[in-house]
Order: C-alpha cells, then structure tokens, then sequence
C-alpha cells in the first residue's frame, strides 16, 4: 500500500507536528506534502529524515508569516498536487485546509482533525485579529468564502479521525460528519525528580492562551512561576506581558524536551488555561510525571484531567477563580500513581494501535 502524509505546514513543533512524527514512523517511507517548510526551523529539524514535498508557494508564503494573509491560496495550493499514484492519503489537517487536496476516486482519504480551522468557526485563536480594523474587514471577507470552501472540502474525506470528543463535536456541528476519536500521541515515560516549591506553565505565550491572568494570580499570591515557551503573537502585546515579570515569575524560553520533562517533575502543579483548547497534550505529559494539573474547565482539558483525582478546575475565567482553585490544590493530597496511570491512556502505543484499527477499517 503506498501512503503520502500531509500537513498544512513544517515551521513549529508543536502537538500537530508530534502527531505527523509519530504518523511519519508508522509509514516511514509516505512522503511529506506541505504547503511550505521553513528551513533550520525545530520541525524542520525533527523532519531531516523525510521526504518532504513542498508546494510551489513555498518560496515566498514562508517569510514575515505570509502565510496567513495570503491563505486564500490554500486551495490552489493543495489542489496542486498529484497523489494518483499513492493507495492512501493521511492528512494531518488543522488551519491550512488540508482536506482541499484532490485525491482520484480510487485512493482512500483518511483526515485526522486537530480541529476545524479556529479563525472560520469563531473560534479563540492565538491572536485576536478581529481587534484590528483593516484586518477584521480583510478576514470576514475572505473567511466567508474559505468557510464554504472548507465545507466542500470536508466532504472530499472518506473518514474522519478526530483528535478529542470535543473536536468530533465540531466536526459534526461544521462539517456535518461523523467521526471517531484517537487522542494524540503524548510521550509518557515517567521521570523521577524531587518536587521543588513553583507552579510550571509550558504553552507559546500570548495574552489568548492566558498567561498573562496565570502570571497575575501568581504575583497576587506571591507563589513562584516558571513559564516555558516563546512569545507568539503581536510585539506590543509580548511587552505587555513581559512588564508583569516580577522576582517570583521566571521566563525560561524554549527548553528541551528532557528539560521539561524533569520541570513537569519538579513542579508542584503544572497550570494549563487556555479556553475551549482542541485537546492538550501538556497536562497529559505533566501527568505521566506524576504531576497534578490545574486548569479551566473547557474544552479537551475535561477529557484529560479527572476532577479531584490527578487535578483541579476552575470554573469562570478570570484571576480570582484561578486563585480560589489554587488555593483548593494546596489543600489537597493527589497520589502520583494516579496521575501516571491516567496518563498512560494517551500514549503512542495507544495512538498506533488505534490508527492501524482505523486504516485497517478503510481499506
């Protein structure tokens, strides 16, 4: 059977790109089809032993991130390419469109869904475009019509993997499709480390993923903060955020994998906030370290953390509700062994065995 992967881009390893990773092992000699691959990049990097193969716009929508004003080229880049040789197609398919590819009638299209592009369903994204005049005007005009697209492509699929119930739910409500869930592989070998005094965030910083209301509950209580991860978003906004930087609050950048596993074990509870998030991967992998998660009660999180036994939530979105569910953690015990045993749900063997069922399925 011969098998070509696709994914909207290669620039950042984040959990998409983890799930192509683990996709590109199964099938090690499916070629790569993205839109563009920015060259020295992590993913870039993690990919130096795949066929990757670029469209014809990735010359120039890989620079200053042309790449999202210019996505109304989408189609007519994934409709470019030529996949009548191959038995099977698996599209790793978030914001880029992926599922547009034009795939003859005899060759099978499994899509899996991180979800649903983000900014044509209303949908929080890492920036808050619609803050913006001129681009708010540009992206409602152009939306509409990718947002038909999207439907019309969605139906190209032949079956529908999604990463989370809560991307199914979309899936379904968007595209009208059924779906089946196969949660994304997470790495969960646990690591040993004392437990330090500090709370850990791990995430691409930005005011919309809330690290900015972490790093405010964390300077009310006076608690010690470690951040992981680089700064997304708008220039002002990343010195907005960088002014509420105080002596218990510590930016740590990008670290190594093995680093954050060791912080995931040191921490006393790993803190995830972002609202109505795909699924989650982070607090999957602070679990398998024996760690207890706090986070807010939305999205992919409620299908990860169980209540009061490997976490706590929190309930409305503000600074004092992650204080009061702060200061309920500290009162509570959480064995570690529940916290890895939870975990242990959502690894890559789980992963692998789920997708084979799938593709076995689709033959």
């Amino acid at each position: 059977m011969k098998v070509a992967l696709v994914h909207d881009y290669i620039k950042e390893l984040g959990g998409a790109e983890r799930v192509l990773m683990t996709l590109h092992e199964m099938f090690p000699d499916a070629p790569i089809y993205t839109a563009f691959m920015t060259p020295e990049s992590t993913a870039a990097k993690a990919f130096s032993d795949a066929k990757v193969i670029t469209s014809w716009a990735d010359i120039f929508i890989r620079y200053k991130n042309l790449y999202s004003p210019l996505r109304f080229l989408a189609p007519l880049i994934w409709e470019s390419f030529n996949f009548s040789n191959f038995d099977l197609v698996i599209l790793s398919s978030s914001w880029f469109i992926t599922k547009s590819v034009r795939i003859p009638k005899h060759v099978k299209v499994i899509c899996y869904c991180h979800t649903p592009p983000r900014y044509l369903y209303g949908l929080r994204t890492a920036i808050d475009w619609q803050k913006y005049k001129l681009v708010k005007i540009y992206g409602y005009f152009i939306n509409h019509f990718l947002r038909l697209y999207d439907f019309l492509a969605a139906q190209r699929v032949d079956y529908f993997i999604a990463n989370s119930k809560n991307v199914a739910a979309r899936i379904k409500k968007f595209y009208r499709r059924d779906s089946v869930v196969v949660y994304p592989p997470v790495d969960v070998k646990t690591v040993s480390q004392k437990r330090g005094d500090f709370y850990l965030v791990a995430t691409r910083i930005s005011s919309e993923k809330g690290v900015p209301m972490v790093m405010e509950a964390a300077n009310k209580m006076g608690i010690k903060l470690k951040v992981v991860g680089e700064f997304a978003g708008l220039r002002w906004e990343e010195n907005k955020i960088k002014k509420q930087e105080s002596g218990n609050i510590e930016f740590l950048g990008r670290v190594s994998d093995e680093k954050l596993k060791k912080l995931y074990a040191q921490c006393k509870a790993f803190i995830v906030v972002e609202q109505d998030v795909d699924f989650g991967i982070t607090p999957v992998e602070a679990m398998a370290a024996g760690t207890s998660v706090i986070a807010f009660r939305s999205g992919g999180y409620l299908e990860s953390v169980v209540e009061n036994k490997t976490g706590v939530f929190f309930d409305e979105y503000n600074v004092q509700s992650l204080v009061e569910a702060i200061k309920k953690f500290e009162k509570m015990k959480f064995k570690k062994e529940d916290c890895i045993k939870q975990a242990q749900k959502f690894s890559k063997e789980v992963f692998v065995k789920k997708m084979k069922e799938v593709i076995e399925h689709a033959q």
